[in-house]
């Protein structure tokens, strides 16, 4: 027997802390994305970030996390999902503490970046490991709706703790919360997790790098434009050189032995449909979340708490929908029920957009965060069953790491471009205040032409396909 084929080792007998630490792992990456938003206005101040550099501070973690993911999920299959587990797991702790430490917005936008690197390492290791250690039925099923519900609470509790620390303490208190949780799960994993296997393989570093750098390039050249305009010599070369090493990626993947990325993924225009659908609607959800923190604090002149709890019409019914996906996707379908969410998000987008600094919060914000809300519960898991729809048992872990990139990437590239929006059609009539609602009512509309998109991407590829499968019954 070589190294490659060691048998799995038997599973620990303590269970309950092997949930937990999974479980508190991927918590914490969850409240991580969250944390940071309602302590971006006292961020912005304290360091000096401009409107337009502000965007990355979650455009350093996202890019990062999302292009490195593939090459993550891959290392964890070569050199083992426990010993993955737990560098991620250190990367992350170590660049919260610096960023919590963080004297300058490009130290903080490096530690951003590294914590990025440390998700992307940890994340693919979470769902494998739960897989290893939980027997498939009604004890793996437990843990998986465990794991699951992780995210929709994760989301509620970082606005919250979020705008807690940033009111009461300070915005870094959010980032230092990660150094004991962190150092006590990595003893925890060292003690109760088991390790994965070898296999043989090869990293695909090349694809990694230039599709994460190329990706970075892209979106700092369009973040940069919109203080600087497109004819900078920056903005040109950083666009230019960003397609370039995306051109080359695509390039070496087509010929690459052992592809980061798979091309014939796209062969499905199912699958297409729904990568290219969900960065168009993370692209304008994300950018929700970021400007609308903004304006509640900035124009309604929230506290960094109330702004928290502020979202929970948003995060209470994303939550509640989800939990209710399996049931109505039974009764409707995944492609209905796919489309029916995205055209309530363009009907929520489009109602928040009309905000100005007179808006009501009920009438002008909860109202529309309702539908907002339901959108993304009904949205997101259509959208990854369509994304793995067909594809073989031996690229299931490529696809299902690809629905994650989508997710990420599409989240900071859609966010690069409203900043761009944001920057531009202000009105010199109104004061400081109306001025930021103004434009951050134009970056909630940019925010619904991408969720249309997104819905005209789906009825055409998704919705339209599958009733033309149909059997066409003649009465006789």
């Amino acid at each position: 027997m070589n190294s490659y084929e060691h048998p799995l080792p038997t599973r620990p007998a303590n269970q309950t802390a092997v949930l937990a630490i999974i479980v508190t792992s991927y918590l914490m990456l969850v409240v991580d994305i969250s944390i940071v938003l309602t302590g971006l206005p006292n961020i912005q101040a304290e360091l000096g970030f401009s409107h337009a550099t502000l965007s990355w501070v979650q455009n350093a973690y996202t890019l990062a996390f999302g292009g490195l993911l593939l090459l993550g999920a891959r290392a964890g299959d070569i050199l083992g999902r426990k010993r993955m587990f737990i560098a991620g797991l250190t990367l992350f702790t170590a660049a919260s503490m610096a960023i919590g430490l963080a004297p300058s917005p490009s130290w903080l936008l490096l530690g951003r970046a590294v914590q990025g690197v440390g998700a992307a390492i940890l994340a693919p290791s979470t769902l494998a490991l739960l897989s290893i250690h939980f027997t498939e039925g009604h004890e793996r099923t437990r843990a998986m709706a465990l794991y699951a519900a992780a995210a929709g609470v994760g989301a509620s509790l970082g606005l919250v703790l979020g705008g807690l620390v940033a009111q009461i303490i300070s915005w870094r208190v959010g980032f230092f919360i990660n150094l004991p949780i962190g150092i006590a799960l990595i003893w925890g994993a060292k003690r109760h997790l088991v390790e994965t296997p070898l296999k043989p393989g090869q990293l695909d570093l090349a694809g990694a790098l230039s599709s994460t750098l190329g990706m970075s390039m892209l979106v700092f050249g369009i973040v940069r434009s919109a203080e600087s305009g497109w004819g900078d010599e920056t903005v040109v070369a950083s666009s230019v050189t960003g397609l370039s090493l995306l051109t080359f990626f695509m390039f070496h993947e087509s010929r690459a032995s052992q592809p980061i990325l798979p091309l014939h993924l796209f062969a499905s225009r199912e699958r297409s449909g729904a990568y290219a659908a969900r960065m168009l609607f993370l692209g304008g959800m994300v950018g929700f979340w970021f400007f609308t923190t903004q304006f509640l604090q900035g124009v309604l002149m929230y506290k960094p708490l109330q702004a928290g709890l502020a979202f929970l019409p948003t995060t209470v019914p994303n939550f509640v929908a989800a939990m209710l996906v399996p049931r109505l996707t039974r009764k409707y379908g995944n492609a209905r029920l796919l489309a029916a969410g995205l055209v309530i998000g363009v009907v929520g987008m489009t109602w928040i957009a009309q905000v100005s600094e007179y808006s009501p919060y009920i009438t002008a914000i909860a109202l529309p965060m309702i539908l907002i809300g339901i959108s993304q519960g009904f949205v997101l898991a259509p959208l990854t069953v369509s994304a793995v729809a067909g594809v073989a048992s031996k690229d299931a872990g490529a696809a299902s790491g690809l629905v994650n990139v989508a997710h990420q990437l599409g989240g900071s590239l859609g966010l690069s471009i409203l900043v761009v929006v944001f920057a531009t059609g202000g009105s010199v009539a109104l004061d400081a205040s109306g001025q930021l609602a103004h434009h951050i009512a134009n970056t909630f509309c940019a925010s619904a032409v991408m969720l249309a998109l997104s819905l005209v991407l789906v009825l055409s590829l998704i919705v339209r396909p599958r009733t033309q499968l149909r059997p066409q019954w003649r009465a006789k």
